[in-house]
C-alpha cells in the first residue's frame, strides 16, 4: 500500500552564507492511510515549517517527498495547487471562514474550485454539515456561530472533497474547553471512520488522541512515540 505521506531526509535552509538557518535538517516520515500523527515541538522546533512541507505550501530545499504517491518535489505551482485541492483538506485554528457567506457555501468551496456542477456541490455540502452536525446550522453566517460551530464548518469543508489528509493546524486554539471537546471528538470519529489525520499541536492534551506523536527540536524528530 502507498502511505499517504513518505517524506526521505527533508531539510528546509533560509539564508546563505553566515546567515544560514536550518528549520528543519534531515526529517523522515511515513504517514499511512488511516493513521492518526501529532507533531508537537517548542517555538522554532520546525514544526511550521514541516507543516507548510506537508500540506504543500512550501517546497523542501532536499529530500524527498511523496503525497498519495506524487512526487511533489517536481510539480510547478500550478500543479501544487491543484494537489492541494484535491488531496488535502486543511483545518485551520483561525478557522478562516469567509465572513459574508453562509456555513454551507464555505462548504461548497473546495468543490466549487475542482469545478464541480452546482447541484452537486450543494448535496455534498450539506452531507458534509450532517456529519459534522450542523444541518440545522447550514444557511447561517461565520459570525451567528460560536467558535466551535465555527470550526465543525471548517472540518466539514476539509471533509468535502474526500481529501486523502486532514491536516490540522493547532485545530482548538482559539476554542474554549467545551468546544476543544467537541472538535477533538469530532476529529476522534473521523480518524474511526478511516480518515487520515495529521495534526500541529502544542498542547499534551490535544496530542493524546492521536495514535503517534512527533516532537521536534531543532529542525530533528527528537521523539517518536505511540499513544496505544
Amino acid at each position: 500500500m502507498i502511505p499517504v505521506l513518505d517524506l526521505v531526509d527533508i531539510t528546509k535552509v533560509y539564508g546563505d552564507g553566515d546567515s544560514i538557518v536550518r528549520a528543519l535538517d534531515g526529517v523522515s516520515l511515513t504517514v499511512n492511510t488511516g493513521d492518526y500523527l501529532a507533531i508537537m515541538g517548542a517555538s522554532g522546533s520546525g514544526k511550521s515549517t514541516l507543516m507548510n512541507i506537508i500540506g504543500a505550501l512550501d517546497v523542501a530545499t532536499a529530500g524527498q517527498y511523496h503525497l498519495d504517491g506524487i512526487d511533489i518535489n517536481t510539480l510547478d505551482e500550478d500543479a501544487l495547487s491543484i494537489v492541494r485541492n484535491r488531496k488535502i483538506g486543511f483545518i485551520f485554528q483561525s478557522f478562516n471562514l469567509i465572513p459574508r457567506t453562509t456555513a454551507l457555501a464555505n462548504v461548497e468551496l473546495p468543490l466549487s474550485y475542482r469545478g464541480v456542477k452546482r447541484g452537486e456541490r450543494r448535496e455534498r455540502a450539506k452531507e458534509a454539515l450532517a456529519a459534522v452536525g450542523l444541518s440545522d446550522r447550514m444557511h447561517h453566517r461565520p459570525n451567528e456561530l460560536s467558535g466551535g460551530q465555527q470550526q465543525r464548518v471548517a472540518v466539514a469543508r476539509a471533509l468535502v472533497a474526500q481529501p486523502s489528509l486532514l491536516l490540522a493546524d493547532e485545530p482548538t486554539g482559539n476554542l474554549d474547553s467545551r468546544a476543544t471537546a467537541d472538535v477533538l471528538k469530532l476529529l476522534d470519529e473521523m480518524h474511526d471512520q478511516g480518515r487520515t489525520i495529521v495534526m500541529i499541536t502544542h498542547e499534551t492534551e490535544v496530542a493524546q488522541h492521536a495514535d503517534r506523536v512527533i516532537v521536534l527540536m531543532d529542525g530533528r524528530i527528537s521523539e517518536d512515540r505511540l499513544n496505544r
